[in-house]
């Protein structure tokens, strides 16, 4: 179709502006974009947003995704007004635990490519002369950080467009979206009804309103945050820039005090979040007319006041000043704090692109046009993807009460092993009352209550003593995961699986399926196991699966997660031959990994589970002493054992009964804390941390399960000419020097002196006595290179070394 298919997108903010540019852009010029308020103001978050855009980000997507912002925005202007000024930013440091953090998020910035300093107090104030330096102990500098103009930018994009052919239409109130045979046909708004093959989602707060026209939940909460603009103040007029400029120094935070700054010529502009969170129910505000802002509430200064006494100590010139105007501004959050992008699976064709702020608007732009033309996305998306989420996240409590939280947590300092407090316990495994007994110390994941240690096994460290760490290193973790790490590899012990996902593949057509969908060759015997790739059409890892056969069409999945079940659903064929379903709730997992696994399991059973009759990578139906399960023998931690299956109802009495014939070989539960170490020193990788959808299987170190000869499978023409040689970075394992020196992911790796990578996983190699970190390095970095890691402001010498770390001819398995 020449110009491309028909898009509607709903919402003329900053994001439906950037998307529609982006496609025009890109040949797609049959775009057409509604908002029901007047164009360019249009009455949402866009309309009287602030506009700054500070990059740092704990994701390396999320601050990509703000690079991208102030590229494209720097790069555009209004009949020569400017839309973007890089004035830079100031994160300040109140105390000594924010310094050390603004270390740690100087460090995600140099991992990410973005320039940035520390610098101290004196060059602070000469950046920011306002500032009283005996407030702080210090500051991070972003010089290409700033503030835009968003509806000047929203009004050149969309002129952009329209030049390109596609159409604004403003007052145009959306109220219906026709499907036809489960795929949209039609927006429907109070002027008349425009035809459509694609819908997209960008109407901001109304987004939950629009998607529940084609029963689609969107995740989001709209919160009201206040904004505040003062009078010209004397002091501020004395060093402003020329009015049309509004400022020509840093953005400021102040974390400490939830506070943000920017200057509007001679008057200051302040932002708080030290109130309690205001949520809004988005059907009951007005519709946007000239005029009238419906996301803006009315100014309750009652919530300002304690915070504009904070602010006056930062910049004595705030004190006393009168507020000139303020908003109660509402803007969006969702359960994890992370956009909302992706297309719906209950009517194909309608696309979400929700909970973006004005930050990261461009970026999420670029990646829904790239999505829609080239059918898949540049940068990795899985933590912004609409279908991440498991049932109990969409539920409208859960919304709530994790949206108001991120809004009080927006600027705390976050431990990344840091769980959620509330709702919680909401998954539980069957093993969960005896973890209990154990003493074992949760932590959250999807939901599920995980033990990551167990208090009864502090005995075990008079046997394998295990040193301290740094105390950052140290919150949310305790001595006892090393010791049940090494009692691991020394005995046996007992792993909650529960919470990993599990999917039934079934029907004639599963085997042909699994072989399109994935990279290795799957059709093997009945019994056999398979650890395979899932791709993207670019070649890049969308996921890693183990695969066992149970039967000749029967399929036991083990995933990653929600995305997988997603995946694996939305493509398989519509003709009957297949039928995919998740099982993980009905069932339970337990790992049983050590040298001496065999002689427990063989108590129990009367099978033959020697090494002759069952192999590693097999998988066999067992029962144990009466207990029906499904036992594969793999090994996440590098040790003879199996993985148990069984279902949800047998699984206290499975874990009782191999807690008792494992007695005698001194059998221990452990949990996910000695799991993550163990893995590390074998080298398995962790999607969604160790590789992407940005990654080829050679630059993860992953060719080995690509089989080309087997015939095609998704991404297999990508991959045609691509090898170990083609690889653009290589994820390489570092040991580090020093035994206290545990790093936790995400800090930089400085080669020659120059920052040449991230860390991706880390753990302390208790086997080897050394802490591990994976790493992105360059591709012809080589073994026994000599690098450092900054953790925190300090540099951490390490050594590129030879994987794995423990067991490198894998005889401990196979025995």
């Amino acid at each position: 179709m020449a110009g491309g298919p028909r898009v509607v997108i709903i919402g003329a903010g900053i994001v439906g502006a950037g998307i529609a540019d982006e496609l025009t852009m890109r040949g797609w010029t049959n775009v057409t974009v509604v908002d029901q308020g007047p164009l360019w103001a249009a009455g949402g978050s866009t309309s009287h947003a602030p506009g700054i855009i500070f990059q740092a980000n704990g994701s390396r997507t999320m601050a990509t995704m703000a690079r991208q912002t102030v590229e494209k925005l720097m790069g555009i202007d209004l009949d020569g007004q400017w839309c973007f000024r890089q004035v830079g930013s100031l994160e300040v440091a109140r105390t000594e635990e924010r310094l050390r953090d603004l270390s740690r998020r100087h460090g995600w910035l140099t991992s990410w490519g973005i320039e940035s300093r520390l610098i101290d107090p004196e060059e602070a104030v000469r950046l920011s002369p306002l500032m009283d330096p005996g407030t702080i102990l210090g500051a991070l500098h972003d010089p290409t950080d700033g503030f835009t103009k968003p509806v000047r930018a929203v009004e050149r994009m969309a002129r952009r467009s329209m030049e390109r052919g596609a159409r604004f239409l403003g007052e145009h109130p959306v109220t219906a979206i026709r499907t036809q045979d489960g795929h949209v046909s039609a927006v429907v708004t109070e002027k008349g009804e425009i035809p459509a093959d694609l819908v997209i989602c960008a109407a901001g707060l109304w987004g939950p309103l629009v998607g529940a026209m084609v029963g689609q939940p969107i995740p989001l909460l709209p919160l009201a945050h206040q904004y505040i603009r003062t009078v010209p103040l004397p002091a501020l007029a004395a060093i402003a820039a020329s009015p049309e400029l509004e400022g020509l120094r840093p953005v400021v935070r102040d974390q400490d005090r939830d506070l943000y700054f920017r200057e509007h010529a001679d008057r200051f502009g302040v932002g708080s979040y030290a109130h309690d969170p205001l949520p809004v129910d988005p059907a009951t505000l007005e519709r946007p007319a000239p005029g009238r802002q419906p996301a803006i509430l009315p100014f309750t200064p009652e919530h300002m006041a304690g915070p504009l006494a904070d602010a006056a100590e930062l910049f004595p010139a705030l004190r006393g000043a009168p507020v000139e105007w303020g908003i109660d501004g509402i803007f969006s959050f969702t359960p994890d704090g992370f956009p909302v992008v992706g297309e719906s699976r209950e009517v194909a064709g309608f696309w979400v692109a929700e909970a973006v702020w004005i930050t990261h608007s461009q970026g999420v732009a670029q990646a829904v046009a790239e999505l829609l033309v080239d059918g898949h996305a540049t940068l990795d998306l899985h933590e912004l993807d609409l279908h991440r989420f498991e049932p109990h996240q969409l539920e409208p409590g859960y919304v709530d009460a994790r949206g108001r939280q991120g809004y009080i947590e927006v600027y705390d300092v976050i431990h990344p092993l840091q769980p959620m407090e509330d709702p919680r316990p909401l998954r539980t495994s069957p093993f969960h009352p005896r973890e209990e007994a154990l003493g074992a110390r949760f932590l959250e994941g999807g939901g599920w209550e995980r033990p990551h240690w167990y208090e009864a096994n502090a005995p075990l460290l008079d046997r394998y003593p295990v040193g301290g760490r740094g105390e950052w290193a140290s919150r949310f973790w305790s001595p006892i995961a090393g010791a049940e790490a090494l009692a691991t590899r020394d005995r046996v012990a007992l792993y909650d699986l529960t919470p990993l996902t599990r999917i039934e593949v079934s029907g004639p057509g599963s085997a042909a399926y699994l072989q399109r969908m994935t990279t290795n060759d799957v059709d093997r015997p009945v019994g056999t196991v398979i650890y395979t790739l899932m791709l993207n059409e670019a070649g890049g890892i969308l996921s890693d699966l183990t695969v066992a056969r149970l039967g000749r069409d029967h399929f036991q999945v083990g995933a990653n997660g929600a995305l997988d079940v997603d995946r694996l659903r939305h493509h398989a064929p519509r003709d009957g031959s297949v039928t995919v379903r998740e099982i993980t709730a009905g069932t339970s997992c337990v790992g049983i990994w050590g040298p001496r696994a065999r002689d427990v399991v063989a108590r129990l059973t009367g099978e033959d589970l020697t090494n002759a009759s069952f192999r590693y990578f097999r998988a066999k139906r067992l029962t144990l002493d009466h207990i029906p399960v499904t036992a594969l023998r793999v090994s996440y931690v590098g040790e003879l054992g199996w993985e148990l299956y069984t279902s949800a109802d047998h699984g206290l009495a499975l874990w009782d009964r191999l807690m008792r014939a494992g007695a005698e070989d001194g059998i221990i539960a452990a949990g996910r804390s000695a799991f993550a170490s163990l893995r590390l020193e074998k080298g398995y990788r962790l999607w969604g941390v160790d590789m992407s959808a940005e990654d080829d299987p050679w630059e993860a170190g992953l060719g080995w399960v690509v089989k080309p000869g087997k015939g095609d499978f998704v991404g297999r023409a990508a991959l045609e000419g691509r090898g170990d040689a083609t690889a653009r970075r290589r994820l390489l394992p570092l040991v580090m020097d020093e035994p206290a020196h545990v790093v936790l992911g995400k800090e930089p790796v400085f080669l020659g002196g120059r920052a040449a990578g991230y860390v991706t996983s880390a753990a302390m190699g208790y086997t080897i006595g050394r802490p591990i970190a994976y790493a992105w390095l360059p591709p012809t970095t080589e073994i026994g290179t000599r690098v450092e890691v900054e953790h925190r402001g300090e540099r951490y010498p390490a050594t590129v070394s030879a994987e794995p770390l423990v067991d490198p001819k894998g005889e401990r398995l196979r025995v």
